[in-house]
């Protein structure tokens, strides 16, 4: 009877932890999907204004995407920093780490403002012709003036989920995908008063909606309840060097790991860009279907960053230890259903995007990889959420690097060219370099956590002893 009451206890925690890791991603998934559906209706829209306009907001998406990444990546450092005092009970400190983020905002908005609006020089460098060139151009410029409310978005979005308030956040960006339509309709094709303008109204649309994002973001902040504490007893005060310093020793290894994992499949694109169109459909279908997926898996990732950081700042080292275990199990089971969906479907999902045999026939062989690395991709990105909120990203950078540049990108070259595998040779090396990260960051996380569990417990046990 004793032992189906501790398993009974023990399944209602499983249960309770799996209900509130959960309940923190599903708003980050549509969040996410939202972000997603908003390229998409750049590109279907632009699209419709002729080859040349979707040409400049392709070009102008690939320079300003991975920049993007980076900058977002280095103000992703908030959500754990802010779960660590939420979790401690220190909600109003928090105040002091939003005004970090801010402040690092502010730079990044002006570095974003300077490279955008001088792009020509690393446009020439692709011997582009001049009227692509000049439209590549005003995208970007036309998009420049929507980072700093992106930036500034950013912060607030991190700061929101480091209290677990992921709702607000996905409200907000469904609402940007709606305003997106009309807006794009509007510059792209003119209208009310506005001049068609093709691509770069593409561009100012998207500024615009970013604005919007940080503006209802703000007046979340200043109305809602959960952040009445914070508004209570915060001040403006410039945040102190050593603040700085610490903040971006935490968020710049995580913008340089989103910049790696993003550039990979844009460098496999650019070698095998003489292989022939239905080779480089097949990759780009293939990558674009695998995205979406891994949408899953990502915000389960982000949701357990939250989790683990307020449990860190409770002190409840052991707990978290086990929402670790959960989250992997979830990993698990998710990379499990995006494989055989990937199996079972692939077909499928190739004639959707084509009526060439040859190009599903290509697209088909990748989506099978694909399917393959799901348990690995899923795994790596996972462990480095929870290494996330454990404020430790120094080794998931270096752990990426290795995976993707070392490992994964020379290993697909081999089996590509020398191997003459083609394009799945890449596919092929991701697979090994993925494998890599997981087993990598997987074993970090463990020594983390059992390190931490270790060292509170023998706090717990010394402090006893001194009472005693």
């Amino acid at each position: 009877m004793l032992q189906a009451n501790t398993l009974s206890d023990k399944g209602c925690r499983v249960c309770r932890e799996t209900g509130m890791i959960l309940g923190l991603a599903w708003p980050i998934m549509i969040t996410q999907l939202a972000q997603e559906a908003m390229g998409f209706v750049d590109t279907l829209m632009t699209a419709r204004a002729g080859t040349d306009e979707l040409a400049a907001i392709a070009l102008g998406t690939s320079l300003w995407l991975p920049l993007m990444l980076t900058m977002i990546g280095t103000l992703m450092a908030t959500t754990p920093l802010v779960a660590q005092q939420v979790g401690a009970d220190r909600e109003a400190a928090t105040g002091a780490h939003l005004a970090q983020a801010f402040s690092i905002a502010a730079c990044l908005s002006i570095l974003a403002l300077f490279l955008l609006n001088n792009s020509e020089p690393l446009l020439r460098l692709f011997e582009l012709p001049e009227h692509l060139a000049r439209k590549t151009a005003g995208y970007l410029e036309a998009i420049s003036w929507g980072f700093p409310a992106l930036m500034f978005f950013q912060a607030l979005r991190s700061f929101m989920e480091g209290f677990g308030s992921t709702r607000p956040v996905m409200l907000i960006a469904c609402a940007g995908v709606l305003l997106n339509i009309p807006l794009n309709y509007l510059f792209i094709f003119g209208g009310l008063g506005i001049p068609a303008l093709g691509g770069v109204g593409c561009g100012y649309a998207t500024a615009i909606v970013f604005w919007s994002g940080f503006i209802l973001a703000t007046a979340q902040l200043l109305r809602s309840a959960r952040f009445r504490q914070v508004r209570n007893s915060w001040q403006w005060i410039l945040p102190s060097l050593t603040a700085l310093i610490h903040f971006l020793r935490l968020g710049v290894p995580i913008g340089f790991a989103l910049l790696i994992e993003s550039s990979m499949f844009s460098v496999i694109a650019l070698l095998i860009a003489n292989d022939g169109a239905e080779v480089i459909g097949a990759h780009q279908i293939t990558f674009s279907l695998t995205g979406v997926i891994f949408m899953i898996p990502l915000s389960l990732a982000l949701a357990l960053t939250i989790r683990i950081g307020q449990l860190i700042g409770g002190s409840e080292h052991q707990k978290a230890r086990f929402t670790a275990r959960i989250g992997l199990g979830l990993t698990l089971l998710i990379a499990l259903a995006n494989s055989a969906l990937l199996l079972l479907a692939g077909p499928e999902l190739a004639s959707i995007y084509s009526d060439s045999a040859r190009m599903i026939e290509l697209t088909v062989a990748l989506i099978g990889i694909a399917a393959l690395f799901q348990l690995a991709d899923a795994m790596q990105v996972c462990a480095g959420g929870m290494l996330r909120g454990y404020k430790d990203t120094a080794v998931t950078l270096a752990v990426v690097f290795l995976a993707y540049w070392i490992i994964g990108l020379p290993a697909g070259h081999l089996l590509a060219r020398h191997w003459e595998l083609g394009v799945a040779g890449y596919w092929w090396g991701l697979l090994a370099g993925l494998t890599t990260g997981a087993v990598l960051l997987t074993s970090r996380l463990y020594r983390i956590s059992h390190a931490r569990t270790t060292a509170n417990s023998t706090a717990d046990q010394l402090g006893g002893q001194r009472l005693q």
